[in-house]
């Protein structure tokens, strides 16, 4: 006897559980210019690759012995392929209570990411919830007390596996947590907004009337570094979350991806002799500078709008992944203050444990000074980026494009062991601290002894400058080589050659600083 009634029924079933909320709550989220969670999907994954786990999960409405109703999890998991590599996933359905917890069955949310930790593929969340309700009170009977809420295994999988998350609408309390619990975080402009608790909690935790906008839009979530990336369109989150995973490894096992390129190893651009002005008041774009030395078009920018001082992001060279950052000049003059450092370390973290070499394009004044950077601890933060970056064992390398001041720019250069390599521009100079002000303070007697104090200070400024080339530094061996600046490119390519020998000796938990959200 054929089970073939039964297979009929269990179509029936999953057709119910795709229609969500049902015809309502689908018009009111496309109202509100958002998709739906299977129509994310859809973005996500591959053509034909969606493997749905736990589609019947749900509150069926039984009528004798048949299903006539059923309202599904607001929680869709399963596996698809992005670019033909397997990932696990979550999506919020916010069009059944809002994704609100106390309409969910059972912990899917934790059963996607242990799915993605036993089998070693990267994991994406895409977000649409407004987390706890007291209506889960009611429905148990009782309240109770919060517990960790699967955030180990959350925790856990940072050390593994590359995790992203997509902030898609509103959220807030856990999956608010979880937007920030991930290598990559995406929110979309106009339509995603991420805080602990909403509005409403606001207004009586302090009596202040304010919008969700207001708390947690992207006016506020990318300047202060909660989430990295803004995005134009759902479409455009999704995109960006397919484009980082393109440049990591699916487990710390796996080296990363290599891709062929068809871009000229030995190129030489020409703008890069020019790219520094000789005139150092001077500011320049560091992006241009990425664009003639990067495989074209491969440069991937992380945090645009945090830390703005300095520039980081993947790219390729010559199909190779790497880690990059530059300083930028264009803000704060590329010094480094807690909100760069920490970029930074975020940075420098990622690469050690997904094995991806670093590329460093150098002009860094120093720490930023004054009392509001004291009073935030700038010299706490110094302090975690100089252990961070001595605890790196990724290959690493660094071009000197201008200037290296202080223990900032003593960063450049990694001490002990692991694969590192140096090169300077003809631009460069540096020292413990920058002449024009360091010369008031050792040359301070001399200064207020003399006839015409402005004079003899700017004659001892003239003196300093004329020693400070780094072509005495190259005399000393204090710097390996002094390149053409055409040369960048190839050389780069060269180092990377050899980088990724020794990155297929590091594949494997554990060979830098564990990476911290």
């Amino acid at each position: 006897m054929s089970w073939q009634s039964d297979v009929d029924e269990l179509e029936r079933q999953t057709a119910l559980a795709k229609e969500m909320g049902g015809p309502e709550g689908v018009a009111f989220q496309h109202g509100r210019g958002k998709l739906t969670v299977r129509e994310r999907v859809d973005l996500l994954a591959d053509a034909g690759s969606f493997q749905e786990i736990g589609a019947l999960a749900g509150t069926a409405t039984w009528e004798g012995d048949a299903v006539s109703a059923l309202k599904p999890s607001n929680t869709v998991i399963g596996t698809c392929r992005v670019d033909g590599r397997k990932v696990a996933f979550s999506g919020g359905d916010f069009t059944i209570r809002g994704g609100a917890a106390d309409a969910a069955i059972g912990n899917k949310g934790q059963f996607a990411e242990q799915t993605a930790l036993s089998t070693r593929i990267p994991y994406v969340r895409l977000l649409d919830a407004t987390g706890g309700s007291v209506k889960t009170f009611e429905k148990m009977g009782r309240t109770y007390l919060p517990g960790n809420s699967g955030t180990n295994v959350s925790a856990e999988l940072l050390q593994y596996v590359p995790v992203v998350s997509a902030v898609l609408g509103s959220v807030a309390g856990l999956p608010a947590v979880q937007a920030c619990l991930c290598h990559f975080s995406v929110m979309v402009k106009g339509t995603s907004q991420v805080f602990v608790a909403g509005p409403k909690v606001v207004e009586q935790a302090t009596g202040r009337t304010i919008t969700k906008e207001e708390l947690g839009d992207e006016s506020v979530q990318l300047k202060n570094g909660v989430i990295m990336n803004l995005a134009d369109s759902e479409a455009d989150a999704i995109a960006q979350a397919r484009r980082f995973l393109s440049y990591l490894p699916s487990n710390v096992w796996e080296a990363p991806p290599v891709i062929p390129s068809e871009d000229d190893p030995q190129r030489r651009e020409e703008s890069l002799l020019a790219a520094v002005p000789r005139d150092r008041r001077k500011i320049y774009d560091p992006k241009k500078v990425l664009d003639a030395v990067l495989d074209k078009g491969s440069f991937f920018e992380l945090m645009p709008r945090y830390g703005r001082a300095r520039v980081t992001g993947l790219a390729r060279v010559n199909g190779v992944p790497v880690g990059v950052m530059a300083n930028n000049p264009k803000f704060n003059g590329g010094s480094m203050d807690i909100a760069a450092g920490e970029k930074t370390i975020r940075l420098i973290e990622l690469c050690d444990t997904f094995h991806l070499p670093l590329v460093y394009f150098a002009d860094e004044p120093g720490f930023s000074v004054g009392p509001a950077q004291e009073q935030a601890g700038i010299v706490r933060a110094g302090a975690r980026i100089v252990t961070t970056l001595a605890r790196s064992r990724t290959p690493y390398i660094c071009f000197v494009m201008r200037q290296l001041y202080g223990v900032a720019g003593g960063l450049h250069q990694r001490g002990g062991p692991g694969l590192y390599r140096r090169y300077a521009w003809p631009s460069t100079h540096g020292g413990s601290m920058h002449i024009e002000g360091g010369t008031a303070i050792a040359y301070k007697r001399d200064i207020e002894n003399a006839e015409d104090p402005d004079a003899k200070r700017a004659e001892i400024e003239a003196m300093l400058q004329s020693i400070s080339s780094p072509f005495r530094n190259a005399h000393a061996f204090g710097i390996e080589d002094i390149i053409d600046p055409r040369d960048t490119r190839p050389l780069l390519v060269d180092f990377i050659e050899d980088a990724w020998k020794v990155v297929q000796t590091q594949v494997g938990p554990g060979s830098g600083p564990s990476y911290r959200p």
